[in-house]
């Protein structure tokens, strides 16, 4: 193979991480060159955030259209079609995609749609090989992201192999909403998608192992999430394993026995892991754990001249962390003092209602050994959230450490909480105390200034 001109960074990966990091590469003068072997933005841009949030959004219209009558709003016959949706959904993406190719081109960075390959090192840097074609660049950044989890449930691969069982880039994909939906995992994306084909017409039932589903949300806000769900004819089925598959749907085990949980889909939807392998990492001593690329602070690998950022680190699956470890790791390499903080970092729900939290939660501040004041509030004391809420039972959970006052965690669920966990980020982030915070002019009438009240309210 012809070796190629040498770039100053190359790039593994188009996601969030990849894209974002070309960017500010590339505004600082490196030549770069970015290999994303399906499309620019990753998982979150073509099969996760963005398509998820079109067809939410769509199902958020039609409830709205269905109980107009609590805002003397009166439709009949209100429907979801689901072919529209994913149409709509479709475009979205096409634009966003476009978006971020455009924005590359602009740059003028060499952007090719192909897997990039480390094939060793050079007196310069790294070899990479993409189809067919050799690439020198003296530092290498990995975003190569990740994959979904499947799980080794009995019969799984001929589920997969025809279609019964999918994951969450096949579920945006299909034509028709199924009659029955068992969806095996209770986190984030296995419940806005219960959240979006319960609207859309289907009989959804989730299947968590865990005692509760969210995750690591606050147990309070899940607890409340998963009534509110209910309400949509959400079965939820806790501490319950799929043991395997059979004609007709997903066979579980639990506490009460085992039993066949009718589905004519079956979404896989227990997470996700890093998607190192393959790479050639190996090839130059990259060093990983449980199969995440290893990194610092600074999102350094153990092998000078590279970083990874995004998923593939394991740190913290999120496209708005992968922007900002992308950011710390281009400020690295031009020798800019910069560390990533995880203390910080907000985790949403996009459900409706719409769960946040940032910072530590009850238990984890317990666990830690932080002694804590709590306040918790009814979203009714926002008077906008009572004008546009005809029922709902949001609230806010403050925490704050008792000795410096500082905020620890904000945790909520509501109309807008995806929105308002921003300011609250920042409140944990920039640890100031309550006292500073109450100082903040909130606007009214706005949901987020309930953060005032609560800040108020504790002690």
């Amino acid at each position: 193979m012809e070796q190629k001109t040498l770039y100053d960074l190359i790039i593994l990966g188009g996601g969030p991480a990849g894209y974002f990091a070309a960017e500010r590469a590339a505004d600082s003068g490196f030549r770069v060159l970015l290999l994303e072997e399906r499309s620019l933005g990753g998982v979150c841009l073509n099969e996760g955030c963005i398509p998820t949030k079109s067809l939410l959004y769509a199902a958020k219209l039609a409830a709205l259209a269905r109980h107009g009558g609590d805002y003397g709003v009166f439709c009949e016959n209100v429907t979801l079609d689901h072919g529209k949706a994913v149409e709509r959904k479709n475009i979205v993406v096409q634009k966003l995609v476009g978006g971020v190719a455009s924005a590359l081109k602009q740059k003028k960075i060499d952007a090719k749609r192909a897997r990039g390959t480390v094939t060793g090192r050079t007196g310069a840097g790294f070899a990479v090989s993409a189809d067919g074609e050799a690439y020198e660049g003296a530092r290498l950044l990995v975003c190569t992201g990740s994959e979904a989890i499947v799980p080794p449930i009995d019969g799984i691969r001929e589920a997969l192999e025809s279609g019964f069982a999918v994951t969450s880039r096949e579920i945006l994909e299909i034509g028709s909403v199924p009659q029955r939906l068992a969806i095996i995992g209770g986190g984030a994306i296995g419940l806005e998608l219960a959240n979006y084909f319960a609207i859309a017409g289907a009989e959804v039932a989730v299947i968590e192992m865990l005692p509760e589903v969210g995750g690591a949300i606050d147990a309070d806000i899940a607890k409340t999430l998963r009534a509110d769900l209910k309400k949509l004819g959400i079965r939820f089925l806790l501490e319950t394993k799929a043991a395997g598959f059979e004609a007709g749907g997903v066979r579980v085990t639990h506490a009460g026995g085992d039993e066949l949980v009718p589905a004519d889909k079956a979404l896989l939807s227990i997470g996700r892991r890093p998607r190192a392998a393959g790479a050639g990492l190996e090839s130059i001593g990259v060093h990983t754990e449980n199969g995440a690329v290893a990194t610092d602070g600074h999102m350094r690998t153990n092998v000078p001249g590279i970083w990874a950022a995004g998923d593939v680190n394991g740190k913290l699956m999120l496209a708005h962390t992968a922007y900002r470890e992308a950011a710390v790791a281009v400020s690295d390499m031009l020798g800019i003092p910069d560390a990533m903080r995880y203390g910080a970092i907000p985790q949403i729900i996009y459900t409706s209602p719409e769960a946040a939290g940032v910072g530590e939660t009850e238990k984890s501040a317990a666990e830690k050994g932080y002694a804590f004041d709590k306040a918790v509030l009814p979203l009714q004391y926002s008077g906008r959230y009572v004008a546009e809420n005809a029922s709902g039972d949001g609230f806010v959970k403050l925490l704050a450490e008792k000795n410096t006052g500082r905020l620890l965690g904000v945790h909520m669920i509501g109309s807008y909480a995806s929105e308002i966990i921003l300011a609250a980020a920042v409140m944990v982030g920039s640890k100031w105390p309550k006292e500073t915070l109450k100082k903040i002019v909130y606007p009214h009438p706005t949901v987020g200034e309930i953060l005032r009240a609560a800040l108020i309210d504790l002690k």
